[in-house]
Parts: structure tokens; C-alpha cells; sequence
């Protein structure tokens, strides 16, 4: 299945794309979030699905889409892993994932804007792919960790690299700005995706490509990071891990490149579509 979400900020209402045709599940009640997940809502849903086949309503093209899924608990990010980002950023490569978090404020949806947050001069780009988690994860063997994948869903981890890596403290305060984590436009169940370790991902700036990447080349495959991530923290149904990104970001650039206010970024993945977000300036996204 692939789930969205559409509608208003705050607002929105669930719905499924079939063959390509949005439709509109509000009336199976609730939303795609932690309860829905963890009471086997993707086999409800589906059964729900079959019930209503050609009642449901179309959702039309004009609807704006959220995030796939209800904000999560956290969104728990995975640094450095491919080489050759880690290597474009001067960067050793890890022995173990690196890990940070993004705030669940960050949380938008596939088309949102981008909003630069005051005082940033080096807002970046990164295309990820995201996993889902499906039900609750605490020391999860690595041989178990796929049955707790409720679906991936393509992320855009934006960054401001002065923060992240200027200031003292954390990677955290340069990845959690509001608007940071634009993701979808769907959630694709597992069944959707043929082969998740080879997956062409790709972003472009202005129409020019910047990073074209496939997932064959992550450093830590996904079974052993939710595994891994597991061991530090409980993941609760709906939870998002996002694996890292591959060369071709802003920062990596001689001189940098940073998101500028009217930019367009687009970016996508196999099996998982794609989104475009505009960049707007704080001052200018609040006039």
C-alpha cells in the first residue's frame, strides 16, 4: 500500500494512492499515527480497502499533501553513512552509526516550503531515505529487525551547517529547524519496494543535479540500524529512522554551496516518488 496524508496544516485527513489515484480513507477513522500502527492498522486498513472498493472518494490534485504519517515520537537520524559523503566532508568513516536527532517539529510535508531560519547563512540539502517504524523496537536482534518495518518514505534532511557544526554542542540544533524534515509524498509498505538496497536516490537545486546516489552504497544496511538503534533508545510505532545521505551536498562544494531564498529543490526515489520544496527566508515566509 502507499499512504498519504492530505488537506491543511494540522489538518489533515488519510488517504491511499491506488494505480496512481489518490483516495480518500477518512472515513476509516483515525489517523496514521502510533496507535494506528501499533493495533495493526496497515492489515485494517487493508481490509478496509477491500470492503470499500469503488466507494471511496477521489482526492483531487489541488489537495495539498502532509507527511505520510502523523508526527512521530522522534526522528532519529543516521550521520556519515556512505563513503562518499563522508569523504566529500573531510570526514573519517564511522566504525559505528552516527547518530542525531531531528525534532519532531521539523516534520512537514513533501511540498512545503523551506523556511531559512534566522541567522543562517548555510542552509543545506540532503535526500535520504527514511524508514517507518511499525511497531515497538527495544533490543531488536539484527536477523528480526525487517518485521518491524511498517514502510520507507522519502526525506529530505535539511541542515543548517553553521549550526550543526560551528556551534558547540550537538549536531541537533543544525538539523531540528522548523520545516527541516519535508517527507513523502507516500509511505510505501515494503511489499511496494523490490529490492530496498538498490535504490537510485537524487536531488536537484534550480533543475541542476546535485546529489544521484543509490542506497547499494550505505555503509550500515537498515536491518543492523534499527537493530543498533534500538540498543539506546525505544522506537514506538511510527517512529522514523533516516539513513543518511550521499555525496553531492552543498557543504561538499569548493566554495560551499548554501540554499538561497527563491531556490527549488527537488528530489526523489525509486519506488518512493518525488517532492519539490521552494526556499523562502524567514523574514520573508512570515510577511
Amino acid at each position: 500500500m502507499k499512504l498519504i496524508r492530505f488537506g491543511e496544516p494540522g489538518k489533515e485527513k488519510t488517504g491511499v494512492i491506488i494505480n496512481d489515484v489518490k483516495y480518500d480513507t477518512s472515513a476509516f477513522g483515525g489517523d496514521y499515527d502510533e496507535n494506528f500502527f501499533e493495533s495493526d492498522g496497515l492489515n485494517r486498513l487493508k481490509a478496509f480497502l477491500k470492503e470499500n472498493e469503488g466507494k471511496l472518494n477521489v482526492v483531487p490534485d489541488s489537495e495539498r499533501l502532509g507527511a505520510p504519517t502523523a508526527r512521530p515520537s522522534k526522528i532519529v537520524c543516521i550521520g556519515l553513512n556512505y563513503a562518499d559523503h563522508a569523504k566529500e566532508t573531510n570526514a573519517a568513516l564511522p566504525s559505528e552509526p552516527i547518530l542525531f536527532m531531528k525534532a519532531s517539529t521539523s516534520f512537514a510535508g513533501p511540498n512545503d516550503d523551506i523556511i531559512i531560519p534566522r541567522n543562517s547563512e548555510k542552509t543545506d540539502w540532503e535526500v535520504e531515505l527514511s524508514v517507518v517504524i511499525g511497531k515497538k523496537a527495544s533490543y531488536v536482534e539484527e536477523a528480526e529487525a525487517e518485521q518491524y518495518i511498517a514502510g520507507y518514505a522519502l526525506h529530505n534532511d535539511v541542515s543548517e551547517r553553521a549550526f550543526q557544526l560551528e556551534r558547540n554542542g550537538t549536531w541537533d540544533k543544525g538539523k531540528g529547524c522548523d520545516t527541516f524534515a519535508p517527507t513523502g509524498p507516500y509511505l510505501a509498505t515494503p511489499d511496494e519496494i523490490d529490492d530496498v538496497n538498490n535504490l537510485r536516490l537524487w536531488l536537484k537545486v534550480n533543475g541542476e543535479m546535485m546529489q544521484d546516489g543509490t542506497t547499494a552504497n550505505l555503509i550500515f544496511k537498515i536491518p543492523f540500524l534499527i537493530s543498533y538503534v534500538s540498543q539506546f533508545m525505544t522506537l514506538l510505532p511510527g517512529d522514523i529512522i533516516s539513513t543518511g545521505t550521499p555525496a553531492g551536498v552543498g557543504l561538499g562544494f569548493t566554495p560551499p554551496v548554501f540554499l538561497k531564498h527563491g531556490d527549488v529543490v527537488e528530489l526523489g526515489i525509486d519506488g518512493l516518488g518525488v517532492s519539490k520544496q521552494t526556499v523562502k527566508a524567514y523574514e520573508a515566509s512570515k510577511a
